[in-house]
C-alpha cells in the first residue's frame, strides 16, 4: 500500500534524472507509461509497459527486474511517467521487495503528481 505525498515538491537532480530515463523508455516503445529506478550504488534502469498476449508487465516491473538482473540489492526511488495516480498494488510491491522507499509518479511531460511511500 502508498501513502501519497505532496506532489507539488520539485525534484533532486537526480529524481529529475530517473524521470528523463522514464520518460525515453515510454516513448521508445510507444507504450503508455515508463518507469525508471535508482540503486543504492546509483545505477539506474528503465522500462516501459509490456503487454504481450502471454505476458503483462507494469513499466515500474520491468524497471525492477532489470535492476534485480543486473544484481541490484535495493532501491533508493522510482519513477513512473504517464500514470499520474499511486502505482498499482503488483508495482508497488516490486519496488517495496527491494526496499524501495517512494515512487514518484508524473504525467506525460514529466510533471510530478505524486509522492507515494512505500
Amino acid at each position: 500500500m502508498t501513502t501519497p505525498t505532496e506532489p507539488g515538491t520539485p525534484l533532486d537532480a537526480e529524481d529529475a534524472k530517473l524521470v528523463t530515463l522514464a520518460r525515453g523508455a515510454r516513448a521508445r516503445a510507444g507504450a503508455a507509461e515508463g518507469a525508471a529506478v535508482r540503486d543504492t550504488d546509483g545505477r539506474t534502469y528503465a522500462g516501459a509497459t509490456v503487454a504481450l498476449p502471454s505476458l503483462q508487465l507494469t513499466a515500474l516491473q520491468v524497471a525492477v527486474a532489470t535492476a534485480v538482473s543486473a544484481a541490484a540489492a535495493a532501491l533508493e526511488a522510482a519513477v513512473i511517467v504517464g500514470a499520474g495516480v499511486a502505482p498499482d498494488p503488483d508495482s508497488a510491491g516490486a519496488a517495496h521487495d527491494l526496499s524501495c522507499p517512494v515512487v514518484i509518479t508524473t504525467a506525460a511531460d514529466g510533471t510530478v503528481t505524486g509522492r507515494h511511500r512505500l
